[in-house]
């Protein structure tokens, strides 16, 4: 029998209990409902990705993933208390 599927949610919160935070930015991106969240979450993500390119577009790839880490932990704040 195979194990129960997890939904993307449920990904995501293990994704934050476990502190895989590129995981959780990779994932969260691609949710709809992210509200004022969402270019902060998005700009994270991608600066995680190619910091070189968003340092010479004058950007601080280390703040934005920061940004994106503590926008997540607004939307999920439960996910993260020990």
């Amino acid at each position: 029998m195979a194990a129960p599927r997890l939904t993307k949610t449920q990904q995501l919160l293990g994704h934050m209990r476990t502190g895989r935070w590129d995981r959780a930015l990779s994932l969260a991106k691609t949710f709809r409902r992210l509200g004022h969240h969402r270019d902060t979450i998005r700009l994270a993500h991608e600066c995680r990705v190619w910091p070189e390119f968003y340092r010479s577009l004058g950007r601080d790839p280390e703040a934005a993933v920061a940004a994106g880490i503590a926008a997540l932990i607004q939307l999920y704040p439960k996910e993260t208390q020990l």
